[in-house]
């Protein structure tokens, strides 16, 4: 196999002319039969009896050159775009010029990797938000834990009031009839969840446990239809009243929920949690603005297979994840009522952000000669094997040098654009009031001046 020719013919796309050897061909050929044999058969002969000859003699001699080519096209295009010493990004389809016993001959368009512009990338300005833990945060935080440490408790000698759990035996009846799905035993209803049509958590207030008691109710129009509108008499027993005990927040609750001495160490301990959040935050958001920017100064023509192509691997991310909670990509399409297309079309901007945004680090790494070390290397296959729990030669395998030498660098690059960038903290909006007095002392500052 051999590049004969490597042209350009427009704005990343050159064409290749490529020659496959007789030889080459022939031992495609080879594989082709090999692969074909057990499922040839002729007149006269079991399937995997016919030789190639026979073969050859009866479909042509052409018939196994399709199979051949399809196994030796792969070799052929990528030792051409080798030799040619182009970074390809995408091919259209062959044109195949002449193929026979001497070999084939072929051309080939690929589009390459476009050579971009960076208009700036030092000094990108981004803001971020002031970063504070208010007390009502701080409370809201306490009110989650005293929430995860509650218990249920049984309620004795007393009636059932709003928000507590009710245990109750149900059954319904339309016209004196049980209808299906109106029945359950010790069923945990919680007083005012709104779990249950309106009118019924109501009339269950007030009653002890150990009674026995009709709730009457009206089905809401939009409920099925066979029920709609119709009213329903629900027989009820209350076998117990439970409810939720709330921990004391003091310095034993602090110990107990968050393994801090006192309460105070608590708050603090909360506010450093939410600093930190808030920071990080803080951090995705800086690096997104930074991403905008480099996108927005990429001068360059983009391949549209670029753009396709990165399409392609969001779908496939999607579809990825989606699939692990058991619904998949075909079926969040038919939920958001779009076609793959419609879908497609949709993300399309964001996929060329994304392309851009990939150039431009590359074109940083370039710039600022910045390299990745076999050491570095090493280190990074390190802690995939530690992280997934597989062996060193097994991740190797699986994840080529090349391709995360590149993504490391393209890391490297992103912090090189985050540590010189400009960053400043956003003032929040002043409200209307402080603006007003503002205004004010202005100009009692001005009529003090005149």
């Amino acid at each position: 196999m051999s590049l004969k020719s490597s042209t350009k013919t427009d704005t990343n796309l050159y064409t290749l002319e490529i020659e496959i050897s007789a030889e080459d061909f022939e031992n495609a050929q080879v594989k082709a039969f090999n692969k074909q044999k057990n499922r040839i058969s002729l007149p006269g002969f079991r399937k995997g009896k016919v030789t190639r000859k026979m073969a050859e003699n009866f479909y042509g001699k052409g018939f196994l050159y399709e199979e051949a080519l399809d196994i030796c096209y792969p070799d052929a295009v990528e030792g051409a775009i080798k030799e040619a010493g182009l970074e390809v990004v995408g091919s259209k389809t062959a044109d195949i010029k002449s193929i026979g016993e001497e070999g084939v001959s072929l051309s080939v368009e690929v589009y390459v990797k476009p050579e971009i512009e960076l208009k700036a990338y030092k000094e990108l300005k981004a803001t971020k938000k002031k970063v504070e833990a208010t007390d009502e945060e701080i409370q809201n935080k306490i009110n989650e834990l005293v929430e995860r440490n509650s218990r249920i408790v049984s309620a004795e000698d007393r009636e059932v009031r709003d928000g507590d759990i009710a245990v109750i035996d149900f059954e319904g009846f339309v016209d004196g009839k049980a209808f299906d799905g109106g029945k359950a035993e010790e069923y945990e209803l919680t007083i005012g969840s709104g779990s249950f049509i309106p009118g019924f958590e109501e009339q269950i207030i007030g009653h002890k446990s150990g009674d026995e008691f009709d709730i009457n109710v009206k089905f809401p129009t939009e409920y099925a239809p066979e029920l709609a509108d119709k009213d329903a008499v629900f027989k009820i027993k209350l076998h117990e009243i439970k409810v939720k005990e709330l921990p004391e927040v003091d310095d034993e609750f602090a110990q107990d929920a968050a393994d801090c001495d006192t309460v105070d160490d608590l708050k603090k301990s909360l506010a450093d949690e939410i600093k930190k959040q808030k920071e990080d935050e803080n951090e995705r958001e800086i690096r997104a603005q930074l991403f905008d920017k480099l996108a927005e100064n990429v001068v360059a023509e983009i391949p549209d297979v670029m753009v396709e192509n990165e399409l392609d691997n969001q779908i496939k991310d999607i579809d990825y994840r989606l699939s692990s909670q058991g619904i998949g990509f075909e079926n969040y399409l038919k939920y958001m009522g779009m076609t793959v297309e419609q879908y497609r079309e949709k993300a399309k901007p964001d996929a060329e952000k994304q392309v851009k945004i990939r150039l431009a680090l590359e074109k940083i790494a370039e710039l600022e000669n910045i390299e990745v070390s076999d050491e570095d290397i090493e280190k990074e296959y390190e802690k995939f094997a530690s992280q997934y729990q597989m062996e060193l030669d097994q991740i190797k395998r699986i994840i080529p040098a090349d391709g995360l030498k590149k993504d490391m660098a393209i890391d490297k690059a992103i912090e090189f654009v985050r540590d010189n960038a400009k960053v400043t903290t956003a003032r929040k909006p002043k409200a209307a009031k402080e603006k007003a007095e503002e205004k004010t002392e202005e100009q009692e500052e001005t009529a003090d001046a005149e």
